[in-house]
C-alpha cells in the first residue's frame, strides 16, 4: 500500500520508501507483511506499532460503525503508590484512545503494516467516500505520526481524544481503600493525567492540514514527583511538527533497516517464517536496552485492562527474551540493564527481617524497577510461595546474554554480585539431612504445588551456586563464598524421582495436566541433562497446555534431536489451535481466556531458532533438529553461545556449508551435520587445522573465520528458499 505523499513528501505526508535495495532480507519482510481485508475488532485482532516506550493499537469497536480507535500507551506510564503491591500501587495505567470518526459507515478496509519499515498504511472505504492514511510510530522519538487523506465525502472526518480512567485495571487482591487517580485535566491539544503520589503524565496532539491532506502528531509524556510531562509533550509534538516528516521517516526507516539484516532466517513454511519475523518486529516494538522490560501484555495497554497489570518474573519475562540472543539483538535485551540498574531494589522483595545486605530475591509482579511494594519471596518451610527461583531463573536469562556475546564486564558487574545474593537466600534455608544431602524445605513450584526439595528451586539452586563457581574462575575472583557454593554443588540433594521421572519434589509426583514445566528447568532451558521420560510424562497430559507450554515442549524435543515432534508442537500453537480457552490470534498476538499476553507468540520463535541452532554446553550445533520435510533453510549472522556468528545453507535436504566467525576467541566446537568428507578453511580458501569428525574443534582467534564444507562446495548468499506450498498472509487477510 503506497505512502499517501507518492514518491515525494510533503509538509503532512511522507515519501513512500521505494529507494530502499530490494535484498534478499527485503524479499523475506515484504512477503512478511500482515494484511487487514477485513475490519480488526480488538486487541486480539489490530495491528500494531511501538519503539520500545510509546506504543499503538488500532482497531474498531462494534456498535461504533464510522469510527476507528488508536489506542496508545507508553512504557513508562505506571502508578507510583508503594503501600501496595506492585500489581496494584506500581501498576500499569491505561492512556487513553484517538478516535477518527468518518461522516460515513465504514464498509471496507485495505490495510498493510509493513514490517520492513514499521509502518502501517491503507485505506477506509465508508458508505461517504474513503480516507488513504499511514501511521508509524518514530523509533527514535516518542511520536506516533498519522497521514490522512480524504475523499471527497469524507472531508469532515476527524480525530479526538478519550482518556481511560487512571486506575488499576487489577481485581485480585485490590485493596479495600484503593482509589483511582484524580480526573484529568481536558484543554485543547493535551489531556494531563495527575496521580495521588505526585507527577503524572500528558497526552499531547496536533493536526496540521496542508490542502486535501493532514497529518496528526500525538506523545505522551511521563513525569515522577514532580511533573506531569504536559511541557515536554506539547514541544515533543510542536517539533516534530516543525519541519516535513521526511526527515523523521528517514532516520526511522534506517534504524528498522539495520535491525533487521542483524540476521537472517529462511525456512521452506512461509507461514512460520513470517511469524518468526514479525515477532522479531513485535519485540522490537515492546522493549530495547534502555527501555522497560516487558509486562505480560507488552506496552500494548488492553482496553479491557486484565489483572497482568505489571511484569511477572516467574515464567512470563524469561520465556519471552532469548530469541533476542540468537537473532543477534542485544539491544533488545532489557533485562540485564534493568538488573545493572536497579539490583539495589531486590533486597525490598524479600522480608524486612531477612535483609542483611547480603540477599537478594525477586517478586512477581514487580515493576521496571525491580519493586515488588509489600509483597514478598516466600520463606521456604514457612510462608511458602512461588517467587522464591524468580531471580536465578531471570538471572539465567542474563547468563546466557553474556555467553552470546562475552563480555566479562557484564559477569563481573551484573551476573556474579547479584547471583551470589540470589543464592545466599536459597542458603540460608537449607538442612543437612541424616542422608548427609543438603535439602530446601517446602515451596512452591509454580503454578503448580507445594513441596519439599522442590524441583524447580532445586535445579536453579544447582545452576546458580556452578555458576558462581565458574564466573569465580573466569574473572580471578577469590570469594569467601565459593567454599559454600562448592558444598552447595556437592551436597545438594537430587530430584526426587518415581517410575514417572522426576517429581515436583519429595513425595509429590507430577500427576494432572498443567502449562508450566516448572518441574522441568533443568531440561529445559537450564540443559542440565538429558532424560527423557519426566517429559514423556508432561508431554502425555496436554489438556490443560497453554501457548508457551507447546513453545517449550518444541525447543525441549529439539534437544533429543526430534526434529518432526518438535516441528509439530510448534505447527499446533502457531495454527491457531485452541487449547485449555489459550490460543494465538490472527495478528499474531495472544490470549489466555479474556487476558492478553505475547510472552508465547515470541518465545515460540525461539523454539524454531532451537531447530536451527543450538550452542549450550560449548558445543556449537548447526540445524541440529530440521524437518526433514524442509529440504532447505539459510541463515545468517545468527550468534551462538561463545561469541561466534555463523551463516550456514540447507539444500536437498542436507547441510552445504557453514561459515562462522569468532568475536570473543573463545575455544570452538561445532557440530556440523555435514555429510561425507569435509573440508575447513579460511575464508580465502586456504585450509586451517581441525580435530574430530560429527564434532569438530578448530581453534579461531578473535576476529577469525571458519568455512566448514563439504568436499567441492563454496560458500554462496544466504537467500530467501523455495516455498513449500502457498502461505497467508497474517491478520485478516
Amino acid at each position: 500500500m503506497a505512502a499517501l505523499a507518492g514518491r515525494t513528501g510533503s509538509a503532512v505526508a511522507w515519501a513512500e520508501p521505494g529507494h530502499l535495495p530490494r535484498d534478499t532480507h527485503s524479499e523475506i519482510l515484504r512477503g512478511a507483511a500482515l494484511v487487514w481485508k477485513r475490519l480488526p475488532s480488538g486487541w486480539t485482532e489490530g495491528p500494531f506499532l511501538g519503539n520500545g516506550f510509546l506504543a499503538a493499537h488500532v482497531y474498531h469497536v462494534g456498535g461504533q460503525g464510522n469510527q476507528l480507535r488508536f489506542m496508545i500507551n507508553h512504557n513508562h506510564v505506571q502508578d507510583q503508590r508503594g503501600q501496595w503491591e506492585a500489581a496494584i500501587g506500581y501498576s500499569r495505567l491505561g492512556v487513553g484512545y484517538f478516535t477518527l470518526t468518518f461522516a460515513g459507515t465504514i464498509t471496507g478496509v485495505d490495510w498493510r503494516l509493513d514490517i520492513e519499515n514499521a509502518e502501517l498504511s491503507g485505506t477506509v472505504t465508508t458508505t461517504q467516500g474513503s480516507v488513504r492514511f499511514a501511521a508509524l510510530i518514530l523509533n527514535h522519538r516518542d511520536v506516533m505520526l498519522v497521514s490522512t487523506e480524504p475523499s471527497p465525502g469524507e472531508d469532515g472526518v476527524a480525530w479526538a481524544f478519550v482518556p481511560l480512567p487512571s486506575s488499576t485495571t487489577r481485581q485480585q487482591r485490590r485493596p479495600p481503600d484503593y482509589t483511582a487517580n484524580p480526573d484529568p485535566a481536558v484543554a485543547p491539544g493535551h489531556v494531563e493525567q495527575p496521580m495521588h503520589a505526585g507527577g503524572g503524565y500528558t497526552t499531547a496532539w496536533k493536526e496540521v492540514r496542508h490542502g486535501g491532506r493532514r497529518l496528526l502528531a500525538a506523545t505522551i509524556a511521563y513525569g515522577y514527583p514532580d511533573s506531569t510531562g504536559r511541557e515536554r509533550a506539547i514541544e515533543t509534538v510542536d517539533k516534530a511538527l516543525r519541519h516535513s516528516p521526511d526527515v523523521h521517516v528517514a532516520l526511522h526507516r534506517a534504524w528498522w533497516q539495520r535491525f533487521y539484516r542483524r540476521s537472517l532466517v529462511s525456512v521452506p513454511d512461509k507461514r512460520l517464517q513470517s511469524f518468526y519475523w514479525i515477532q522479531l518486529y513485535k519485540l522490537a516494538c515492546c522493549t530495547r536496552d534502555n527501555a522497560p522490560v516487558a509486562p505480560v501484555f507488552g506496552p500494548w495497554f488492553p482496553e479491557r485492562g486484565n489483572n497482568w497489570t505489571q511484569i511477572w518474573w516467574n515464567t512470563n519475562v524469561q520465556v519471552t527474551y532469548p530469541v533476542a540472543n540468537g537473532a543477534n539483538h542485544p539491544e533488545l535485551d532489557a533485562i540485564t540493564p534493568a538488573f545493572r540498574r536497579y539490583h539495589h531494589n531486590l533486597e525490598g522483595n524479600i522480608w524486612p527481617e531477612l535483609r542483611d545486605g547480603q540477599t537478594y530475591a525477586l517478586c512477581h509482579p514487580g515493576d521496571w524497577q525491580l519493586r515488588s511494594g509489600p509483597r514478598y519471596v516466600g520463606k521456604p518451610g514457612i510462608n511458602p510461595n512461588d517467587h522464591t527461583g524468580n531471580l536465578i531463573w531471570a538471572l539465567h536469562n542474563t547468563w546466557v546474554t553474556y555467553r552470546h556475546h562475552m563480555a566479562d564486564e557484564v559477569l563481573r558487574e551484573v551476573i556474579h554480585p547479584v547471583l551470589a545474593k540470589a543464592v545466599t537466600y536459597y542458603a540460608r534455608f537449607l538442612t543437612e539431612g541424616a542422608d548427609g544431602k543438603l535439602h530446601l524445605p517446602e515451596t512452591r513450584s509454580p503454578e503448580l504445588a507445594n513441596a519439599a526439595d522442590c524441583t524447580y528451586d532445586l535445579s536453579l539452586l544447582r545452576w546458580g551456586a556452578a555458576t558462581l563457581l565458574q564466573s569465580a574462575g573466569r574473572l580471578r575472583l577469590a570469594d569467601p563464598r565459593a567454599r559454600q557454593w562448592a558444598d552447595i554443588v556437592a551436597r545438594l540433594v537430587p530430584y526426587h524421582e518415581n517410575e514417572n521421572g522426576v517429581m515436583i519434589g519429595a513425595g509429590v509426583p507430577f500427576a494432572e495436566s498443567h502449562r508450566h514445566f516448572s518441574h522441568l528447568l533443568w531440561l529445559y532451558p537450564l540443559q542440565e541433562k538429558l532424560e527423557r521420560r519426566t517429559f514423556e510424562h508432561w508431554a502425555s497430559m496436554q489438556s490443560r497446555w497453554h501457548g508457551y507450554s507447546y513453545a517449550a515442549a518444541a525447543s525441549m524435543e529439539t534437544l533429543f534431536g526430534n526434529a518432526e515432534q518438535a516441528l509439530w508442537h510448534l505447527k499446533f500453537f502457531v495454527d491457531g489451535n485452541i487449547q485449555d480457552n489459550c490460543q494465538l490470534t490472527p495478528n499474531t498476538m495472544y490470549r489466555e481466556g479474556t487476558g492478553f499476553a505475547i510472552e508465547s507468540p515470541i518465545s515460540a520463535a525461539q523454539s524454531l531458532l532451537d531447530m536451527l541452532t543450538q550452542s549450550h554446553g560449548g558445543v556449537v550445533k548447526v540445524f541440529p533438529a530440521v524437518s526433514a520435510g524442509w529440504a532447505e533453510a539459510s541463515v545468517e549472522r545468527v550468534r551462538t553461545q561463545g561469541a561466534f556468528v555463523f551463516d550456514a545453507s540447507r539444500r536437498a535436504g542436507r547441510t552445504d556449508w557453514i561459515r562462522i566467525r569468532s568475536e570473543a576467541g573463545e575455544p570452538l566446537a561445532l557440530r556440523h551435520g555435514i555429510e561425507g568428507e569435509i573440508e575447513v578453511t579460511d575464508e580465502r580458501g586456504r585450509r586451517l587445522p581441525y580435530r574430530g569428525e560429527g564434532t569438530i574443534t578448530i581453534p579461531l582467534r578473535k576476529g577469525q573465520s571458519a568455512v566448514v564444507s563439504r568436499k567441492g562446495v563454496r560458500p554462496d548468499r544466504p537467500r530467501d528458499v523455495p516455498a513449500q506450498g502457498t502461505a497467508q498472509p497474517w491478520g485478516l487477510p
